[in-house]
């Protein structure tokens, strides 16, 4: 075991994803001239370290229901491997969660002030935990039932982006729910990509993902639902809050990577085909983001 395995452990290619909601909130809080370099920084490291959790939980949790084996498409976890034992694997889930729990205690008290706002701040950092370990641990793993689409859009998006924007602010807005959505409902469509990739054998394995559900072909329907609806919600949050020549044509230009990208999924005639579109579909979301950001804070 060394220092390389655990980094792989750690899946440092999804880490942009942490990233994303966090960036949306924070510039929409600049937008308002509320913005906060010490909450933006925290707020990275938490959704970091509960990224990174969530990764070693699905290392963990997939190997030990038998789902990650020599069928499997994506890369080689590591307790599959064999280069990181269970134990240890359980050993860095709660060191992750103590650190992803001290990282978040931090953000709320520094951003908070009433007993309100930091006992419910620190229910959802402590959901948080358990969603991330729960979504492939335990008997009933909920992402083995086609929760987790559901599960990522909510933590990704309305909570990421709704839950960032108020620890800069200490205030909601309805209109932060278009932007929340377009942003959590990318994050759906990398894990929908993973999915259908991973199809054939998640159903050998019982592991009931909305592409087991519906079927490679509907999958491929779903997520082109799910690429342009978040579209479109940036777009009509622009076009309502923003308006302006620049702002119109960063957020239209996020319908290039998209397109591009849906033909490449709708070219994909197996899982096999689809297994090389993982990291398309992250640098999707992240330049989605980013011009995005961009078109509010022009």
């Amino acid at each position: 075991m060394s220092v390389s395995h655990w980094l792989s452990a750690a899946r440092p290619k999804t880490l942009p994803l942490a990233l994303t909601s966090i960036v949306t909130g924070s510039c929409l809080a600049y937008t308002h001239q509320q913005f906060s370099w010490s909450v933006s920084i925290l707020a990275l490291l938490t959704a970091t370290l509960l990224q990174i959790l969530s990764n070693l939980a699905n290392d963990y949790g997939d190997a030990q229901q038998g789902t990650d084996n020599q069928d499997r498409l994506g890369p080689t976890r590591a307790i599959q491997s064999g280069e990181i034992t269970a134990k240890q694997m359980r050993n860095a889930m709660v060191l992750c969660s103590l650190l992803s729990l001290s990282a978040g205690l931090t953000l709320i008290l520094t951003s908070l002030t009433t007993l309100v706002d930091i006992g419910i701040f620190l229910g959802l950092g402590v959901l948080a935990i358990f969603c991330a370990i729960a979504y492939t641990v335990g008997k009933k793993p909920y992402g083995y039932i086609g929760l987790g689409d559901l599960s990522v859009y909510v933590f990704f998006g309305l909570l990421g982006v709704g839950g960032t924007f108020y620890l800069h602010t200490n205030t909601l807005s309805a209109d932060l729910f278009l932007p929340a959505t377009a942003t959590g409902l990318l994050a759906v469509a990398v894990l929908n990509v993973n999915n259908m990739r991973d199809i054939d054998n998640d159903r050998a394995f019982g592991k009931t993902t909305m592409a087991v559900r519906m079927g490679l072909a509907k999958a491929k329907h779903y997520h082109a639902l799910l690429v342009l609806t978040a579209w479109l919600a940036y777009f009509i949050f622009v076009f309502n809050n923003h308006f302006s020549p620049v702002s119109l044509l960063l957020t239209s230009l996020i319908l290039v990577p998209s397109l591009l990208h849906l033909r490449s999924i709708n070219r994909a005639t197996d899982s096999l085909a689809i297994a090389p579109l993982m990291a398309g579909v992250v640098k999707l979301a992240l330049i989605a983001n980013l011009l995005f950001s961009l078109a509010i804070i022009v």
